[in-house]
C-alpha cells in the first residue's frame, strides 16, 4: 500500500486515477507521496520514506530541489497541462494592453445614473483608443507548451510573431507554426517587438531580464507581458519605464505591492492555471508520474532527475539514485555477479550532479549492498 499525501486540495478527477493500492491522506509522517500545488514545502520536513513529489503545475519554486536531489526524492511537474489556460490568458492580456477596455469600463461606472449617458460614451469615447493587434509584432521568450501556443494564436490573429528559445524541445518545435520567425537572441526581440511575452522559467540566468538595461533596448511604448513569475522582471525598472511612458502597458498575472494599482499597469491575481480544465488536467498527469515512478520506477516530467520510461518485462526491478560519478555501472555490475544474479536489462542516465540507473532482473536482489556502496543515496527494488 503506498500512501499519498494531499499539501493543497487535487482534483477529483486525477485523484480517482489512483487504484486500492493507494491510500490518499491529508496528514501523514511516513507518506511516499506527495501531491502539491502553490504549497511552499521549504520548510516541509522529508520523511525517509517519502520517495516522489508531484506538482500539479508546472513551476516548482514552492519546493526545496536541491534538498529532494541530495535526499533522492524525485520531484516532478506537470509541463503543458495548463497550457491552454495560460495561453488564453495571455491573448486577454494582448488585448487588455491595447484597446483601454479596462479603463473604459471604469469609467462609464462613474456615469450611473446619468440620463445622459448614451450621449456622453459616443462623446468620451476617444479617450480609450487604442491599436489593433494585426500586423504588430510580437516576441516571446520562452518556447514551451505555453510559449508555442501563444505564438500560434497570435499568428492567427495576424500578428508578426519572433520566438527566442535557446533550449527549445523537438516536440515543442513540430507543434509551432512555421510562420514564427526565430530570433537569434532577446536582443533581436527587445528591439523590434512592440509586444514582448515572456514564458521562461525562474533561473539565475533569467531573473530580471526586464530591467533598466534591456529596456533602455526596446521600442518606445512597447507592451510588456509576465504570465511566466515575478522576479523575472525588475519592477522598479517597468515602473519607472511605465512612468515615462518608455512601456506602454505591463500586464502580470503576479502581484506584488508595489505594482497594485498603478496606472497603465495591469495586475490579475494569478489566474493563469485557474480553469477546471487546467486544475483536472494537471491532477491527471500528476497522479500518472507518481504511480508510473512508484509502480515502475519510471521517470518522466521530473525536475531533478532524468528521465527513463522502460517497460517492465521482468518480474524484478532494481532502481538506484545516485550520484553521477565514474564507476558507478562497473560496482552495480560486481554486486549482481557477486550474488549470481543475471541482469536481463540495464538503463543509466544522468542529469548535473545526481543520476539514475534502472536494472531489471528475474531473479530476487538483496540491496543491502547496494546501500552501501559510496554515492549512492536510494535504492529501491520494486
Amino acid at each position: 500500500m503506498y500512501k499519498i499525501k494531499l499539501l493543497n486540495k487535487i482534483s477529483d478527477v486525477g485523484l480517482k486515477r489512483f487504484d486500492d493500492q493507494y491510500d490518499i491522506v491529508e496528514e501523514a509522517n511516513d507518506e511516499d507521496g506527495v501531491l502539491v500545488r502553490s504549497a511552499s514545502m521549504h520548510d516541509y520536513e522529508m520523511n525517509p520514506n517519502l520517495k516522489a513529489i508531484a506538482r500539479a503545475g508546472a513551476g516548482v519554486n514552492n519546493i526545496p530541489i536541491e534538498k529532494c536531489s541530495e535526499q533522492g526524492i524525485v520531484v516532478f511537474n506537470t509541463p503543458g497541462a495548463n497550457a491552454n489556460a495560460v495561453k488564453e490568458l495571455v491573448l486577454c492580456g494582448l488585448l487588455l494592453s491595447s484597446r483601454k477596455v479596462l479603463e473604459g469600463i471604469d469609467w462609464v461606472k462613474t456615469l450611473k445614473g446619468d440620463e445622459n449617458v448614451g450621449k456622453l460614451v459616443e462623446k468620451g469615447k476617444s479617450q480609450f483608443v487604442g491599436p489593433e493587434l494585426d500586423g504588430k509584432k510580437l516576441g516571446i521568450i520562452g518556447l514551451g507548451a505555453i510559449g508555442v501556443s501563444v505564438a500560434n494564436a497570435a499568428i492567427k490573429l495576424g500578428m508578426e510573431v519572433y520566438g527566442y528559445d535557446p533550449y527549445m524541445s523537438v516536440s515543442a518545435a513540430w507543434g509551432m507554426s512555421k510562420w514564427v520567425k526565430q530570433a537569434p537572441n532577446m536582443d533581436t526581440i527587445f528591439a523590434n517587438c512592440d509586444y514582448i511575452t515572456i514564458h521562461a522559467p525562474s533561473t539565475k540566468e533569467t531573473k530580471g531580464m526586464i530591467n533598466k538595461e534591456t529596456i533602455m533596448t526596446m521600442k518606445d511604448g512597447v507592451r510588456i507581458l509576465n504570465f511566466a513569475r515575478a522576479d523575472l522582471a525588475d519592477s522598479s525598472a517597468v515602473l519607472e519605464a511605465v512612468k515615462n511612458g518608455k512601456i506602454a502597458k505591463y500586464v502580470t498575472d503576479f502581484a506584488t505591492p508595489d505594482i497594485v494599482d498603478v496606472e497603465n499597469v495591469i495586475v490579475m491575481p494569478h489566474l493563469g492555471a485557474s480553469t477546471p480544465e487546467s486544475e483536472d488536467n494537471c491532477a491527471k498527469m500528476a497522479v500518472k508520474e507518481m504511480k508510473n515512478y512508484l509502480e515502475n520506477g519510471n521517470i518522466v516530467n521530473s525536475v531533478n532527475f532524468p528521465s527513463i520510461n522502460e517497460p517492465r518485462t521482468t518480474k524484478h526491478r532494481v532502481c538506484l539514485i545516485h550520484k553521477n560519478v565514474p564507476n558507478m555501472l562497473a560496482q552495480f555490475a560486481t554486486l549482481f555477479a557477486k550474488q549470481q544474479i543475471n541482469i536481463e536489462n540495464m538503463v543509466n542516465k544522468a542529469k548535473g550532479d545526481f543520476a539514475y540507473t534502472i536494472i531489471d532482473t528475474n531473479d530476487s536482489v538483496g540491496i543491502h549492498e547496494f546501500e552501501e556502496l559510496e554515492n549512492v543515496i536510494r535504492v529501491r527494488m520494486i
